[in-house]
């Protein structure tokens, strides 16, 4: 890792008042302690608000941050090509946030990384199954979602019946050309996925209190150990 690399490393574990010792910085960036005190009195010195001593910790009040300048290679092809992809299977306003954010990119990077991200060879086409509506409706269960607004919705299922489900709505995953929610189904007293293209129309309920056992996290930790249940069935373990 390059010095200045490690020198904006150890400013954003330090942001936000978190107390680290130079032991915990010296582990997280694979060098000595003594290489992390040389950079925290670098980075003193050239007037980054670091409080703190050897021994005891360092911290950093908060609202100091610097600009991300120092991209490597893969991270700017990340970034853009994360970007270029919400932008052709995104909802409409996450696409035109995914645009703003490329004009923020260029206008913060250095001349040879902004020739990088102009030169990064990644693209996405928007398919026709991308129409505005889907955009929109998109757009709006993901707002839903940060709201923890429960919603109804109309359904259509793989054989094109026709239900109505109350929801808690609790994340949106992408599956390459189908965007689904996880949500808690009120109906199955359980947790469902849903193609927002079979959505036909969306009803605001009201806020729901978020609650642990009907969470995204909950969902994720049962994925995870039916996978393992699978997999040590099939092992004979």
């Amino acid at each position: 890792m390059r010095r200045a690399d490690r020198l904006f490393q150890i400013v954003q574990y330090l942001r936000g008042g978190r107390l680290l010792t130079a032991r915990n910085l010296a582990e997280r960036l694979e060098v000595s302690d003594r290489t992390i005190y040389r950079d925290i009195a670098d980075l003193v010195g050239a007037g980054v608000p670091i409080e703190g001593e050897a021994g005891v910790g360092y911290l950093m009040r908060s609202g100091f941050d610097l600009p991300p300048l120092m991209f490597t290679r893969d991270e700017i092809v990340a970034l853009v090509a994360g970007a270029r992809m919400l932008q052709a299977w995104g909802g409409a306003n996450m696409a035109a946030a995914a645009q703003e954010a490329l004009v923020k990119i260029d206008a913060v990077l250095p001349d040879a990384e902004r020739q990088r991200a102009a030169s990064v060879r990644i693209h996405a086409i928007p398919a026709p199954e991308m129409a505005p509506d889907l955009r929109q409706r998109l757009d709006a269960l993901e707002r839903m979602v940060d709201e923890h607004r429960r919603i109804e919705i109309a359904y259509r299922d793989a054989a094109d019946r026709q239900t109505r489900r109350h929801l808690r709505p609790l994340g949106l995953w992408f599956w390459g050309k189908v965007w689904t929610l996880v949500a808690w189904c009120e109906l199955r007293d359980d947790f469902r996925m849903f193609r927002i293209d079979r959505i036909d129309r969306i009803t605001d309920a009201g806020r729901f209190r978020p609650e642990r056992a009907k969470s995204l996290a909950r969902f994720f930790s049962d994925q995870a150990y039916l996978r393992n249940t699978d997999a040590g069935a099939q092992t004979g373990s």
